[in-house]
């Protein structure tokens, strides 16, 4: 139990380590035509990133980069990303807010 609070404390203050504003400047750049400008996609068929976890956020970019998760687009956006440009745009999408309401 100690070892699982380390690690969910570990990835809290990693999230708020990296860069948000260098996260938006890329998402600006290379994210927002599909993802749209805060995340919410105007594509119907691109996720909204808004809100999702970093670490979800970075394992998926990175599984991209490497060819493990396949789509055509991501793929050639992911492989030119560094490790930092990853973390600094997960920390970017996990930063913003949503709300959610049931119906």
């Amino acid at each position: 139990m100690k070892k699982f609070a380390f690690v969910l404390a570990l990835c809290a203050f990693n999230s708020f380590a990296n860069d948000v504003a260098e996260g938006r400047a890329k998402a600006d750049a290379a994210c927002s035509l599909c993802h749209g400008a805060n995340g919410i996609a105007g594509m119907p068929s691109a996720p909204n990133l808004a809100g999702q976890q970093a670490i979800y956020l970075s394992e998926q970019l990175k599984n991209y980069r490497s060819g493990k998760r396949h789509h055509e687009v991501m793929g050639v956006i992911a492989k030119s990303l560094t490790d930092a440009e990853i973390a600094n745009l997960s920390a970017w999408y996990s930063a913003i807010k949503v709300t959610v309401e049931v119906p």
